[in-house]
C-alpha cells in the first residue's frame, strides 16, 4: 500500500492507503475524498481530478502526457505542478505522496 495525503483547499488532510495499480483518482473516489469528481471515470476525458503535486513528488509521479496537458487545459488555476488524478498510477513508490485540491474543486 501507498500512504497518500490529499489536502483540500481549506488545509483539511485525508491520508488514504491506496492499493498498488489503481490511480491516485481512484483511491481518492474509493475513499470518498470531496473535490475529486472524476466525472470521465478516469478516462483522461475531464479535468475534474486535477490535483497540485508537491513539488517533492514530481519527479516521482512521472510525465503528464499530450492527452494529459490537453485536458488540463480545461481545468481552473493550472500551475507547473498540476496533475489529473487519473493519470497518476499507485506504486510502492509514491509511499508518502501528498497531493493538493484547488479552490474549484472544493
Amino acid at each position: 500500500m501507498a500512504k497518500i495525503t490529499y489536502i483540500q483547499f481549506d488545509g483539511t488532510e485525508t491520508v488514504i492507503d491506496v492499493k498498488p495499480g489503481l490511480s491516485v483518482m481512484e483511491g481518492a473516489v474509493k475513499n470518498n475524498v470531496r473535490g475529486i469528481d472524476a466525472d470521465c471515470g478516469g478516462a483522461c476525458a475531464c479535468a475534474t481530478c486535477h490535483v497540485f503535486v508537491d513539488p517533492a513528488w514530481l519527479d516521482k509521479v512521472g510525465q503528464k502526457s499530450a492527452m494529459e496537458e490537453s485536458m488540463l487545459d480545461f481545468a481552473e488555476n493550472v500551475e507547473e505542478n498540476s496533475r489529473l488524478s487519473c493519470q497518476i498510477p499507485v506504486t510502492e513508490a509514491l509511499d508518502g505522496l501528498i497531493v493538493r485540491l484547488p479552490e474549484s474543486q472544493h
